[in-house]
């Protein structure tokens, strides 16, 4: 089974706001759906943390290498254009756009094969896993009553970050937490990501001990970005002090860049996306590299429906990765499959076992965001 073709389609009109200082428009793409198009007529399907423009500029250096591959073989043709493509730069688009490539390959090659991907990927330890709902910081009262609504919808685990948090003051921090805290009740999960790696950030070490410690104070379950993405040493550091454990490693590419961080105990949780890090084949052995050290492989998942089905087929192949983020309320989650994401009464999130990464995408859906002709015409 050869690739024959790829497409590339921006989502656009309901981009959700990421915290940044310079803030996003709706219609501002930051996630790109690629297809991935075989001489047998199976198509795959994956997703790009990179706007539009970017990822088709990258398919033109890409094409040439890709086009004729063996459909059959996400790791190695992967490895290929990572290999092909090592001097335009290690990370950055050419290597999201990979990322999106590889999840497309390995659908291809659960839809050939009559499998789900976390079969393929090693097998798989669950059936099921616990979602944890990710929201932007808004002013206390807000954000308490936007977690009780969650919290009546059988969401038992919570993530609040960015927003106000590290970027006004101490006391608003804590006030922030503990109304989270009340919202949620003593028993769900509780996390904070101070979003670090936003290009308006200010603070160091110190302040991210002493938020810890405040972190610690309301049983949150990990502090994540705490610092700079490049303060390998004060995340060392901090993790070693911090009474809480310490989450990192979003902006990261390609499992030779986590790597030193995994060795140098920076991380208790590691987080790479698979819309970025160059796909399933990297995160999964970055996952490996993590359990050999005694770090949990969490997935960064501020994306898409498609970065979503790829997260929970890696947590089904995966022995410590056993919860996946969720970008509550997100359209370009929650409206571009033919079926809704539904938790069960546990608050689990069931693990598509059909063959592939297990969802399809709706074309009457996905055309108020993108052009599906774009992704699905074979011309």
């Amino acid at each position: 089974m050869k690739i024959r073709a790829v497409r590339a389609s921006g989502l656009r009109g309901a981009t959700p706001e990421g915290g940044w200082s310079d803030e996003l428009a709706p219609d501002d793409v930051v996630h790109t759906l690629v297809a991935v198009h075989t001489d047998a007529g199976v198509v795959g399907f994956g997703s790009v943390f990179t706007s539009e423009a970017l990822v088709r500029a990258a398919l033109d250096v890409l094409r040439p290498v890709l086009i004729g591959q063996n459909a059959l073989e996400p790791e190695r043709v992967s490895e290929r254009l990572h290999g092909t493509t090592f001097w335009l730069g290690r990370g950055g688009s050419v290597t999201h756009t990979i990322s999106g490539i590889d999840m497309a390959l390995w659908d291809i090659l659960g839809k050939a094969t009559g499998q789900p991907v976390g079969r393929l990927l090693g097998g798989r330890y669950r059936d099921r896993v616990r979602p944890y709902a990710s929201l932007l910081i808004t002013p206390p009262e807000q954000l308490a009553d936007t977690l009780r609504g969650l919290a009546g919808r059988d969401w038992t685990a919570f993530k609040i970050g960015w927003g106000s948090f590290g970027r006004v003051s101490d006391a608003l921090d804590e006030r922030v937490v503990a109304a989270a805290r009340e919202a949620v009740g003593p028993d769900a999960l509780l996390m904070v990501d101070a979003g670090a790696s936003d290009g308006g950030w200010r603070n160091g070490y110190k302040w991210a001990l002493r938020t810890a410690e405040m972190l610690g104070r309301y049983g949150v379950a990990w502090f994540e970005e705490p610092l700079r993405p490049d303060a390998l040493d004060d995340f060392v550091a901090l993790r070693r002090a911090a009474p809480v454990p310490i989450a990192g490693g979003e902006v990261l590419t390609r499992r030779q860049s986590f790597f030193p961080w995994i060795e140098a105990g920076a991380f208790d949780v590691v987080q790479p996306d698979v819309t970025k890090v160059g796909g399933l084949s990297e995160q999964r052995r970055i996952g490996w590299s993590a359990h050999d050290h005694g770090v949990r492989l969490i997935p960064h998942g501020w994306n898409t429906a498609l970065g979503l089905a790829s997260d929970l087929q890696l947590a089904s192949a995966l022995p410590d990765t056993d919860l996946v983020e969720y970008l509550a309320g997100s359209p370009y989650i929650d409206d571009i499959t033919t079926e809704r994401w539904t938790l069960d009464a546990d608050g689990m999130l069931p693990i598509p076992d059909r063959p592939g990464l297990g969802v399809d995408l709706d074309p009457g859906r996905l055309a108020r965001y993108c052009d599906p002709d774009e992704l699905l015409s074979e011309s």
